[in-house]
């Protein structure tokens, strides 16, 4: 707390104390209700980080001045946080990966069935180990591009606890059985309108941060930044309006009727793809891959282009989701039609990223970090291109509902977001912490085979289990009948549910072993120079 100063101090005290008191009246309304437990965790969560705020408000004020370097405390934090989430997150993916093949696993509890911990596996990756990523290296690279400090001493940590906060809440509530069924959207009102505070607050940090720079030019990577900021604003904003059955229950109905709740449910999902699962991660790749090849981004006109092109077409694309639906056919069509079109935008990122490392590809034979953004490229092109492909309506007759999907879904999640996320902080790890280097090269190396032996395990399973299911379940005999029954599309399954929990299981030692080379990085490797051009701009240069 030493770094905050006393106004800072008080004003994060008043904020805990005001979330103590909404964590009692949920617990006070709520009572037996799922609502009540929830407050009684916000009590816990408050509780637990006024303790070191009160301990340090009288403290004497920071003697350094403040903006003359960056602020990283929460960057690191965010990267703790981010692993530890990770961890979590595929550790519950390979549990219910396991359920499928052995259902036993679920030990005949409410809690532990596949319909409970598969939420806590999609909201624990996605968000819990994407989401505290994005926000970590969102304010490092809108810092260094911008050579401007954050414009703020105690909104960092809002947003950072305060997602978590979210996080836990989502998580927590699938475990006791609240959920509003909507995929990635699972967690319920009170949570959803915790999240709009603390995202609005980001929004606000990241522009005025913007608004501050040094630096005449927004680099491109805080153009996608900022479309993902304010885009997974509107989305959730629309997509969870909902009415809560009453002040004291934590169950809660969507506003939107039948067939217009599933348009603007996949609206929400396919963009939660763009813009949280994209978007984002390629603010990572444009920063982060150039750092690390040691050569400028190939071409900065092709990255504007996919930037708008990603912006634009990605917001109709939602509605491919719902082919051989009530949904009205022309819409079906409008999905498929801008799907299709967005193979150019989105290989355009792809091809500029693979372009940068020419003239370095003998730093990605002896880079195992290079490697990992690398290989995320090539996936990023190679999953971009199946989704196009299978929201063609013909081919979506075979794919849709089967594992295709899900090994598609994978082939992104694992081989684009984790590779990229993770190239990421092997390179932003020690200059964070000033370490000469990773505590150990051959670890990295050992992390990039696992995660890409576990990806590719994991995906050609899918793929191949969901052709089968697709091709089973329209097979007909001479009298029209089904050939194949549901139970029989199971058993041809058996071998590749084995075979996409051992997939799993490859990425979770993976992830587990770069926390492991994480931790002793920041423990033992020795502390390097410190770079005298890693410090914001003295001078101001008006801003265009």
């Amino acid at each position: 707390m030493g770094k905050l100063s006393s106004t800072e101090r008080q004003y994060a005290a008043v904020v805990l104390v005001m979330l103590c008191a909404a964590g009692i009246a949920m617990a006070a309304l709520g009572r037996s209700d799922t609502l009540g437990v929830h407050g009684l965790l916000v009590i816990l969560f408050a509780g637990g980080l006024l303790y070191p705020v009160l301990s340090g408000l009288y403290e004497s004020e920071p003697t350094e001045d403040r903006e003359a370097s960056y602020y990283d405390d929460p960057i690191k934090v965010g990267i703790v946080l981010s692993m530890a989430w990770a961890v979590f997150g595929m550790f519950m993916g390979v549990w219910v990966a396991a359920q499928l093949a052995w259902p036993d696993l679920a030990f005949d509890a409410a809690w532990s069935t596949f319909g409970r911990l598969r939420p806590t596996h999609t909201s624990g990756v996605i968000f819990g180990f994407g989401g505290n990523a994005l926000i970590a290296t969102s304010f490092h690279v809108v810092q260094r591009t911008s050579r401007a400090r954050l414009a703020g001493q105690f909104s960092p940590w809002f947003v950072l606890f305060g997602f978590n906060l979210f996080c836990v809440l989502a998580v927590s509530g699938y475990l006791l059985g609240v959920t509003q069924s909507k995929e990635y959207a699972e967690a319920e009102w009170y949570a959803d309108l915790w999240l709009v505070v603390v995202w609005v607050t980001y929004f606000v940090l990241f522009l005025r941060t913007i608004a501050r720079r040094r630096e005449p030019h927004i680099y491109v990577a805080n153009w996608y930044f900022m479309a993902f900021i304010v885009v997974v604003a509107i989305l959730h904003i629309v997509n969870n309006l909902a009415l809560p059955v009453s002040w004291g229950h934590a169950k809660s109905y969507t506003i939107w009727p039948g067939v217009q709740d599933a348009m603007v449910q996949w609206w929400y999902g396919h963009n939660a793809v763009a813009f949280f699962l994209t978007a984002g991660f390629l603010g990572m790749l444009y920063y982060y891959l150039p750092v690390r090849a040691q050569r400028p981004i190939f071409s900065y006109r092709l990255s504007i282009l996919s930037f708008w092109g990603i912006t634009f077409f990605y917001m109709w694309a939602g509605s491919h989701h719902l082919h051989y639906t009530a949904l009205p056919h022309w819409v079906q069509t409008l999905g498929m039609t801008f799907s299709v079109m967005l193979l150019v935008p989105s290989w355009a990122s792809a091809g500029n990223a693979l372009l940068t490392l020419n003239g370095a590809w003998h730093r990605v034979r002896d880079d195992a970090t290079l490697r990992f953004m690398m290989a995320a490229a090539v996936f990023y092109g190679l999953s971009t291109f199946e989704g196009s492909f299978m929201a063609i309506r013909p081919v979506n007759a075979l794919s849709h509902y089967t594992d295709w999907t899900v090994g598609h879904v994978h082939a992104g999640a694992l081989g684009w977001v984790a590779l990229i996320t993770f190239g990421s902080f092997y390179t932003l790890v020690p200059t964070l912490w000033n370490r000469e280097r990773m505590y150990s090269a051959r670890l990295v190396e050992v992390h990039f085979w696992l995660a890409i032996a576990g990806t590719l395990i994991y995906v050609f399973a899918m793929w191949n289990s969901g052709i089968i299911q697709g091709l089973m379940w329209r097979t007909y005999t001479e009298d029209g009948a089904l050939a194949y029954s549901f139970v029989d599309s199971l058993v041809a399954m058996y071998p590749y549910y084995i075979a996409r929990a051992f997939g799993g299981l490859l990425f979770l030692i993976g992830a587990v072993v770069c926390c492991y080379n994480i931790w002793m990085t920041v423990r033992s490797v020795p502390l390097a120079e410190r770079r005298e051009s890693d410090v914001p701009a003295a001078v101001a240069v008006p801003g265009e």
